[in-house]
């Protein structure tokens, strides 16, 4: 099988065009499934069989490899007797039915209302800077919108009278979604004066609402740079990511007697299964509250 590996990896230099590490994790991959089919005296691609793939899956699980990694054998797997499979190799293709584990879902990282609050007032506004901020960060709390979302807001997505946004998220599907006072003054302050400022730079994006230190539209990475400074300098421990906002936004909802539809619609989830994780979470919080605060729990 060695030379079949070989030859497979050739096949994805040349035809794929992979990146090294790509190409490398295949390579890994498949060597450690030759070793283990020569435990077996397989000694051919012929011979597998699709119980001696499903036998060295399971061993890596037991071995604690997580589902991720063993995704990615699976894919490498399949890949490989595909390209077998049409070389004339095999006549039948042992991995086309090898089941993938599930993923493992992590329960999302959210903030209580008072670190929320902490990280949201950590830029001071006497800046063109840090009105952009603060707006930004109590745009993202007030909404639950995704950054990708929020970046690309322009000037004319905002209804400030009203009181509501007007975004555009996966699959191009528009969304409206309110916001609060808190968020609306911050927004004020910032489009009065801080954007002013940030669009007397040359090349200015005039539609933009969030611009960075060049005139131009605020980036992804920017804003991860930014809310990870803010986070630490207001002592929050813990890997606070844009996304933390977010999940926050929909736990604190459903905290307070939000209905679940409403939130799915918010978040702009399009099956309600995944906004139901929130409720989860919220029932976890609820029972721990109890389990402290009830002098007979």
């Amino acid at each position: 099988m060695e030379a079949q590996i070989q030859a497979f990896i050739r096949h994805l230099t040349i035809e794929k065009s992979l990146s090294r590490s790509t190409l490398e994790s295949y390579s890994r991959d498949l060597t450690g499934l030759q070793d283990y089919l020569r435990q077996q005296a397989v000694c051919t691609a012929a011979d597998v069989q699709r119980h001696h793939l499903s036998h060295y899956l399971l061993q890596l699980k037991e071995t604690g490899r997580k589902a991720s990694t063993l995704m990615r054998h699976i894919v490498s797997i399949r890949a490989f007797f595909h390209y077998l499979a049409l070389e004339g190799v095999i006549m039948q293709n042992p991995a086309i039915h090898i089941e993938a584990p599930k993923q493992e879902k992590k329960a999302p990282s959210v903030l209580s209302v008072e670190t929320a609050s902490l990280l949201i007032d950590a830029p001071q506004p006497d800046s063109a800077y840090g009105m952009r901020d603060k707006a930004m960060l109590e745009l993202l709390y007030a909404t639950g919108i995704r950054v990708s979302e929020l970046i690309s807001l322009n000037v004319d997505s905002v209804n400030m009278q009203l009181g509501f946004i007007r975004c555009v998220g996966g699959g191009l599907k528009e969304r409206i979604i309110p916001f609060g006072r808190m968020a609306k003054a911050a927004l004020e302050q910032y489009m009065e004066a801080g954007r002013h400022e940030l669009l007397l730079k040359s090349g200015s994006d005039r539609e933009a609402l969030f611009l960075n230190l060049l005139g131009t539209r605020m980036t992804r990475q920017g804003f991860w740079k930014m809310i990870k400074k803010y986070a630490k300098a207001a002592g929050i421990d813990g890997d606070i990511t844009p996304h933390t906002l977010r999940h926050s936004f929909a736990a604190h909802l459903l905290d307070n007697g939000a209905d679940l539809r409403a939130v799915q619609e918010l978040l702009g989830h399009a099956d309600i299964s995944t906004t139901q994780m929130y409720t989860r979470l919220t029932k976890v919080r609820m029972k721990e509250a109890y389990t402290n605060a009830h002098p007979r729990a």
